[in-house]
Order: structure tokens, then C-alpha cells, then sequence
């Protein structure tokens, strides 16, 4: 059995679903229109499994009304995933500055260009 957090990486491991999410940030969106993209490349049924794993990752969320069938963004679900990488962001951020004040170091101490004379 999968974490929540596995869910969601696997969810957005895949570009298919990124695709549709990045749509979705553009606002709500109904099944058939998200499929409209993806329709010559694969069928409607593979086009919902997509939607079934982004909804089961908790990163989309859908609405029956009648027929149709509307899927819109749930930034809840990227909440956690955003603050497992916060910390490794710190660290390479941190590692940045550690890298750029050790070259401003090497860097002072080496001649200007094109002197000679020492």
C-alpha cells in the first residue's frame, strides 16, 4: 500500500497527467475537454484512468451534474509534496551560498586578467 506522498509523485511522474493538471490551473474543466488533447494518441478509457489516478492522488477532485462530468485542481493535494521538497530546497540553496562565497574567495585572490606581473 502507497503513502499519500508516493501517490502524488507517481501521479505526476507521468507528462499525460502533468498536461492535464496544467490545464486545470486555468480553471475547471469537463472530462471531455481535457481529453480533447490526448484523444489521437489514446482512447477515452485510458484518458480517465488518468483522471483516476490524479483523483486518487488527491490532486484533482470531480463532479457529477447530470451527464457531465467536471474535474478541477486541488492545491491541497500538492501541499504536501511542496513541503517534502522545501527542505531539500534549503539545502541546495544553502549549498549555493556555501559554493558562491568559497569562489568569491578564490576569485580575489587570483591576478586580474592579463597581469603579468606577478
Amino acid at each position: 500500500m502507497q503513502d499519500q506522498l508516493s501517490r502524488t509523485f507517481s501521479a505526476l511522474a507521468d507528462p499525460t497527467r502533468r498536461a492535464m493538471l496544467a490545464r486545470l490551473s486555468n480553471g475547471e474543466a469537463n472530462v471531455s475537454d481535457l481529453a480533447q488533447p490526448f484523444l489521437g494518441a489514446m482512447s477515452l478509457p485510458a484518458v480517465t484512468k488518468h483522471l483516476q489516478v490524479l483523483e486518487k492522488a488527491g490532486l484533482i477532485t470531480k463532479t457529477r451534474n447530470a451527464q457531465w462530468r467536471s474535474c478541477k485542481l486541488n492545491g491541497d493535494g500538492l501541499k504536501d509534496a511542496a513541503n517534502w521538497m522545501e527542505q531539500y530546497r534549503v539545502f541546495w540553496e544553502e549549498s549555493f551560498d556555501r559554493l558562491d562565497a568559497y569562489l568569491k574567495t578564490v576569485t580575489a585572490k587570483q591576478p586580474p586578467e592579463g597581469d603579468e606581473s606577478v
